[in-house]
């Protein structure tokens, strides 16, 4: 089960930052990811973190603005978003992925509920 926290309304030019609480195990071998569906849209990577290695990969729109982190001891993976604009606004989902790093939904197996993003003066 995955749980996104931490979504809310925010001034362009703010910051959130989203967390999801994984129960369960999750391997080293195995990777988190974040996503976001903006209404009428399809839904669009953002963000995934290799468990063992930390290592992120980030999308490049996003890039310089968004950050992935993972805390293993919690069992919890991070989204710190700075200078926010309103066209971030969307649902944001974690998900959990059995492969090393994955970009592609269809390569998650889990999915958190989502949780709210909206950028707005």
């Amino acid at each position: 089960q995955l749980v996104e926290s931490g979504g809310g309304f925010v001034q362009p030019g703010g910051s959130l930052s989203l967390s999801c609480a994984i129960s369960g195990p999750i391997f080293s071998s195995e990777s988190m990811g974040w996503f976001r569906q903006a209404p009428g849209k399809e839904r669009e990577f953002l963000a995934s973190i290799n468990w063992g290695l930390g290592t992120p990969n980030v999308r490049d729109s996003v890039k310089g603005r968004f950050t992935i982190s993972r805390d293993n001891a919690k069992n919890t993976v991070l989204l710190q978003m700075n200078s926010l604009k309103p066209e971030d606004t969307a649902i944001y989902y974690c998900a959990y992925s059995h492969y090393a790093t994955a970009t592609k939904d269809s390569r998650y197996a889990y999915w958190g509920q989502g949780t709210q993003v909206t950028v707005s003066s």
